[in-house]
């Protein structure tokens, strides 16, 4: 797939984001965690998972879970620059996020071999990314940017740009996000609750996966 067509970088983000209707959003803070949680989400119907560059085990993590969890869609989450990018590639990522976007970052997602999902919170800030070749947003951090308003006020004038909104997001609203026609997912960690990492209790987030991904209505979309 030819990742600098506009239209193939975004069918290749949307080949992974359309896998599950929430994206775990996960930092690993130990190496020994990494598949037990893994499983337990994958088990539990969510197998998209984001894993944030925010602890040292992190790339790690990816290359542990891609390399022995296959039914699990390894990426990247607060990828900053080219080097990150780089790097969560070596590590099996098969997508990467940013939590917002610059020309680097930019001009290093035209570079990749992997789809950037770039952050927007903003008109122009989308209006620089579609400049830029991207259809696909992660809209961050979505409550304090506008949240559902936002997203429909974007459906005019941006009418074939795709949203994972993030940040903010529950239970208790994720289904009106996605009961929105350019919401494709939504991303949150409310299913990786930390109390429950630290007791090992894999049951539990299971349990909360599988809620999560009953959250999209079938007459949503």
């Amino acid at each position: 797939m030819n990742l600098t067509d506009p239209q193939q970088r975004a069918a290749a983000v949307d080949q992974v984001l359309t896998a599950a209707p929430v994206v775990p959003v996960m930092a690993i803070e130990h190496l020994e965690d990494a598949l037990p949680l893994a499983n337990a989400l994958i088990a539990g119907g969510l197998p998209v998972l984001e894993i944030t560059l925010r602890t040292d085990c992190a790339l790690a993590a990816m290359t542990r879970i891609a390399a022995e969890c296959p039914q699990a869609i390894v990426g990247a989450g607060t990828v900053l620059d080219a080097e990150q990018l780089e790097a969560v590639t070596r590590a099996g990522a098969r997508f990467a996020i940013s939590p917002g976007a610059t020309a680097r970052i930019y001009a290093a997602a035209a570079a990749a071999t992997i789809p950037l999902i770039p952050a927007v919170a903003t008109a122009s800030e989308l209006m620089t990314g579609l400049e830029h070749g991207h259809r696909r947003f992660k809209f961050f951090p979505a409550e304090a940017a506008g949240g559902i308003p936002m997203l429909k006020s974007f459906a005019g004038p941006f009418a074939d740009v795709r949203f994972c909104p993030t940040g903010g997001i529950t239970p208790a609203n994720a289904p009106a996000y996605l009961a929105l026609p350019n919401v494709i997912t939504v991303g949150g960690s409310w299913m990786v609750p930390g109390d429950a990492i630290r007791a090992k209790n894999w049951s539990r987030i299971e349990a909360l996966a599988r809620e999560s991904a009953a959250l999209r209505q079938p007459s949503a979309r």
